[in-house]
């Protein structure tokens, strides 16, 4: 026994397994449930016919039943029914309970694995391959392993406590988003006036631009990603400066594809994925992929500043995109992009004022990363508080 009337229960003490078996029926359509990572609870994955599916049984839930996933409990792969997911089904990899409430909060219980100490005990007593990905957590094992638990009146005083930590914590977070965006925002807008008001003359990027992509070497060759020349991918374009890549290739693997390294200083622009219209400047010698154009100013216009004017047109690059779910945009698209093209020293003034505003912007999402570094700490300090019988 604990002080303050805590004591240690096993789980079993709180928790009764449940089971909703169902033979499939082919009929059917049926809602599929996944779980999220780190205690974020169950989300509907999809609505499937019976016949795509090729287990003979599957399992609906119920609300209020407490869940998790066995194959990845040391994620945190836990989560309560609620309204939304309720009558949803799914796999034998996922054992359901009901939460004896006369002993136990289930918010309480699922607070209790939401942390990151009791994931890595988790990860202890799992059993499985060598391979961490392929561990279990067994229902005896679950069961057997223990909780805290305060009488059930301070149980519901701490869920109240941490809810109302944690909805402050949302709001504040909603807040910086907020911020972000409308930083994001104000940049655009600027850009958009230094562009699209000037008055210079306008030429396309393919006349004062020369347009190189790089290639992609077979990945049937495994030995081609085993050099050391850096090989940038479109998805690590976020425009800033390149330090570094994620993949490194051989020089045979430039040799037998139209991957090609280009020089420090080289501006590169994403003509595929997420980060399309993404631009980036290499401060390495490095290879690209296909989906990376790089750009050479022929001498009317500086890098920076082209550099600048890429990054005013993504919203348009993205407009113009195809592709759907990994939108793309050709050369061509950037070749055919009319751009104003003022005397180089009025080009150098407004690269340096456009620079000043991102120094003032970079300082405004530091700060705001910070704070976002500080808020997510909290919530694992108030939940130790919490189970150690201090908040």
């Amino acid at each position: 026994m604990m002080a303050n009337g805590w004591q240690t229960v096993p789980f079993s003490d709180v928790l009764k397994v449940v089971s909703h078996p169902e033979t499939l029926d082919r009929d059917k359509t049926y809602r599929i449930l996944g779980m999220r990572w780190y205690a974020q609870g169950l989300f509907i994955r999809e609505d499937k016919p019976g016949h795509e599916i090729q287990a003979n049984e599957l399992f609906r839930v119920e609300k209020d039943d407490f869940v998790y996933n066995r194959l990845f409990a040391w994620k945190g792969s836990f989560g309560i029914v609620d309204e939304t997911t309720a009558g949803g089904y799914v796999s034998g990899e996922f054992p359901c309970f009901h939460v004896i409430t006369e002993k136990a909060d289930p918010k309480f219980i699922h607070l209790y694995l939401s942390q990151e100490s009791i994931w890595n005990e988790i990860a202890r007593v799992s059993s499985g391959q060598t391979n961490i990905s392929r561990l279990r957590l067994k229902v005896p094992t679950f069961l057997a392993m223990e909780i805290p638990l305060p009488p059930l009146t301070e149980q519901h005083r701490i869920v109240a406590r941490i809810e109302a930590l944690a909805a402050r914590g949302a709001e504040s977070q909603s807040r910086r988003r907020e911020a972000s965006e409308e930083t994001e925002a104000f940049l655009y807008s600027v850009l958009n006036s230094v562009f699209s008001t000037s008055p210079f003359p306008r030429k396309t990027v393919g006349e004062l631009c020369d347009t190189r992509s790089g290639g992609t070497p077979s990945r049937t060759c495994a030995y081609f990603f085993e050099g050391d020349i850096p090989w940038i991918k479109s998805g690590e374009l976020e425009d800033d400066f390149i330090h570094r890549a994620e993949e490194h290739i051989t020089e045979e693997a430039i040799t037998s594809s139209s991957a090609k390294i280009f020089p420090k200083g080289t501006l590169v622009v994403a003509l595929y994925g997420a980060t399309v219209g993404k631009t980036g400047v290499l401060e390495i010698d490095a290879a690209t992929n296909h989906a990376v154009c790089a750009l050479f100013p022929k001498g009317e216009i500086s890098r920076d500043y082209l550099w600048w004017f890429l990054r005013a047109k993504r919203p348009e690059f993205l407009k113009s995109s195809f592709g759907g779910a990994q939108p793309n945009i050709s050369q061509k698209v950037i070749r055919e992009t009319e751009m104003p093209v003022p005397p180089l020293e009025k080009q150098r003034r407004l690269v340096a004022y456009l620079d000043g505003l991102q120094v003032q912007v970079s300082a405004l999402r530091a700060a705001q990363a910070e704070t976002e570094k500080e808020l997510s700490a909290l919530m694992p300090s108030v939940l130790d508080m919490a189970f150690k019988g201090e908040l």
